[in-house]
């Protein structure tokens, strides 16, 4: 940077720095948002080269954090995220100058007409726009032989670790916030694609409640398992971006049930000894046969630290159900439904209407778009597209009742638990079959480098419990460890 008061503070202030820490120096008049933005801008120029993460550029960062500045100077901040820059997954529409492709060349000059709800949420909160991420095409339901983080409109996310998975569809959103890119960045999850990037990158992830945030104008994949969630360097900060996001929506219904926390005193939940006294059991047919031996190993030291902090472990709980029992077939068929729905309100001028539209578009450009082929695709093509089939609400009635009262509610009851841990994105899909809430939070490394972390999985709407758990476990490990750039 030309700016050397600035080059320094990039250099040495700006890694790891947190959303307070931000408000701090912009309150104090020490640094301003336009300098943030600024900031970020040249890391993300600098260091993004070597990862892939950020897609897209918002071209009016630099103005919208200028005019932020202004209203702080004069009439104060809106909350905590006045100010702070934060990346979007290309899953979300954004109604001004930058593209939302959920990483196809199909949509690579799509335009949505305005804002996602949790898009016009988190600026309404004061958050700077800054980009959109690269993420895996179509949140990796195009072909189940596809790399975690590639699309043909970006190519291939890499993590700030060295030659590891980056994680899930929302890889990019993770590896830009681990490698400090951005202050935080919001991913989506239909079955571990905010748990597992977190994981993999050393991050707290959200995965929220099914109803807690809106999904309209997010490009979908599941009607009754897709939500949004923050990624974050740590558990407050998290938590800050999770709460610019969460309220009704008329337009999605389900998130009328967010009203249960009209009286939450969320400053409360970061409590340091919120693991005092509280039951959490282990799966651990669920993981072990999946986990080497180091990893077994790390997630039996994560469990020494929460006993530590306070927690009774309830180890070897058995679930009565595997994830594997939960199969893909509710996907399938919501897919197809949803997709088209999205694409059918698109702008007249977008050719791209339905599911059937993208596959011929892969078709003419096999170069491009087909090198791990889209069987997925093809599968739910031959859906009726309704939700009528038998074989659709048999399914979404068996993973349901499996997920969530056998696997979930049984446990909680049985083994009067409070919430389940497991190690890393192990167990996702029961609380994402259900529609329940996972928190991930960093707990080192493995051999060789890979981030560890750990997740706690409750139930429906427990989020103020997760969040706390996970805010007490990092306070006492401090888990992050940054990737060396």
């Amino acid at each position: 940077m030309n700016n050397g008061r600035l080059d320094k503070l990039r250099r040495e202030w700006l890694p790891e720095a947190t959303i307070r820490a931000m408000q701090e120096k912009m309150d104090a008049g020490e640094v301003t948002s336009e300098e943030i933005v600024s900031m970020y801008l040249a890391e993300i120029s600098e260091t993004d080269r070597n990862i892939n993460s950020v897609l897209e550029i918002n071209p009016d960062a630099m103005q919208i954090a200028r005019m932020l500045d202004f209203e702080r100077r004069t009439s104060g901040i809106r909350s905590p995220l006045h100010g702070i820059p934060v990346l979007l997954k290309d899953n979300m529409d954004t109604g001004d100058k930058m593209h939302t492709s959920a990483g196809s060349l199909a949509l690579k000059d799509h335009y949505a007409a305005e804002d996602a709800f949790l898009v016009r949420r988190l600026r309404g909160a004061g958050a700077a726009i800054l980009g959109k991420t690269n993420m895996t095409e179509w949140a990796n339901f195009m072909s189940d032989k596809m790399t975690n983080g590639w699309s043909s409109r970006g190519g291939q996310v890499k993590s700030p670790y060295g030659p590891i998975d980056v994680g899930g569809s929302s890889s990019g959103a993770a590896a830009a916030v681990s490698a400090n890119l951005a202050a935080a960045s919001i991913g989506t999850e239909t079955s571990g694609s905010i748990i597992e990037p977190a994981s993999q990158n050393s991050l707290v992830g959200i995965k929220p409640t099914v109803g807690a945030i809106s999904r309209t104008g997010v490009i979908p994949l599941s009607v009754t398992q897709d939500t949004p969630g923050p990624l974050a360097r740590t558990v407050e900060d998290a938590l800050a971006v999770f709460l610019g996001m969460i309220g009704r929506d008329p337009a999605d219904p389900v998130t009328a049930l967010s009203a249960v926390w009209g009286e939450q005193d969320w400053e409360s939940v970061l409590d340091r000894n919120a693991l005092n006294g509280v039951r959490l059991g282990v799966a651990r047919n669920i993981f072990e046969r999946e986990a080497d031996t180091g990893r077994n190993r790390l997630f039996d030291r994560a469990l020494d630290q929460l006993r530590e902090c306070g927690a009774e472990i309830v180890d070897d709980i058995d679930l009565g159900v595997m994830e594997d029992d939960l199969g893909y077939d509710v996907l399938l068929h919501e897919f197809k439904a949803a997709l088209n729905a999205y694409l059918g309100r698109t702008s007249p001028d977008n050719p791209i209407r339905t599911l059937s539209d993208v596959m011929d578009f892969n078709e003419e450009h096999p170069e491009e778009t087909l090198r791990f082929g889209q069987n997925l695709f093809e599968e739910s093509e031959r859906t009726s597209g309704g939700l009528t089939e038998r074989a659709y609400l048999e399914a979404l009635e068996r993973n349901r009742h499996l997920a969530g009262e056998i696997a979930l509610e049984s446990a909680f009851r049985k083994y009067r638990i409070s919430a389940l841990v497991f190690p890393k994105s192990h167990g996702s899909s029961f609380g994402s079959a259900a529609g329940y809430p996972g928190v991930a939070v960093p707990s080192g490394q493995e051999e060789g480098g890979e981030p560890f972390g750990i997740t706690f999985y409750g139930r429906a709407f427990s989020e103020p419990r997760l969040i706390g758990y996970a805010y007490a476990y990092e306070q006492k490990v401090s888990g992050r460890v940054p990737p060396e750039l």
